[in-house]
């Protein structure tokens, strides 16, 4: 093969010049740096994601051991005039250590007598006259609420005092 063959099959005319070169450089470095910025952002959005995933798992089971707690206040509730009875005791211990699982978990338990009504943290489900209690506070709590770590899991459910009363 003679040498002007060689220079016609590799292309011809050599080596490309210096700043096409650079050109093609620069460009193969600003995708190299897109591609490694879209993997980091992905990269943070699975995290996200997940942690997210985690979180609503979390405040699943939580609501779901509430149904427990709630059957056990009520059991506790229902036996109130047998407080002498050793059975009575156990379950009031075990009430205090269901409330204490909530609290070392940051669950917070919302509705109290005498608070105003909140929308955003109460539900009301009746009103009623309350003597000594302004108008819209809470005279009764029909269900406790709860929150983790200021996020509500459920809302309280209340009676509402309504005028009437001796409200201020």
């Amino acid at each position: 093969m003679s040498e002007s063959d060689r220079s016609d099959t590799a292309g011809g005319g050599g080596p490309p010049p210096a700043g096409e070169v650079e050109a093609r450089l620069a460009a193969t470095e600003d995708r190299l740096l897109r591609a490694l910025a879209d993997l980091d952002n992905q990269r943070k959005r699975v995290g996200r994601e997940l942690e997210r995933g985690r979180a609503e798992a979390y405040e699943r089971v939580l609501r779901d051991w509430l149904e427990v707690v709630d059957n056990a206040d009520r059991a506790l509730t229902a036996f109130a005039d047998r407080s002498d009875d050793p059975m009575f005791a156990g379950l009031a211990a075990l009430v205090g250590q269901m409330e204490d699982v909530l609290r070392r978990q940051d669950v917070r338990r919302l509705g109290e007598r005498g608070e105003p009504f909140d929308p955003e943290q109460h539900e009301a489900v009746g009103t009623a006259p309350a003597a000594g209690l302004p108008e819209g506070s809470v005279v009764a709590v029909a269900r406790p609420g709860y929150a983790l770590n200021g996020r509500l899991l459920r809302p309280a459910q209340v009676i509402v005092a309504r005028g009437g009363g001796d409200g201020v």
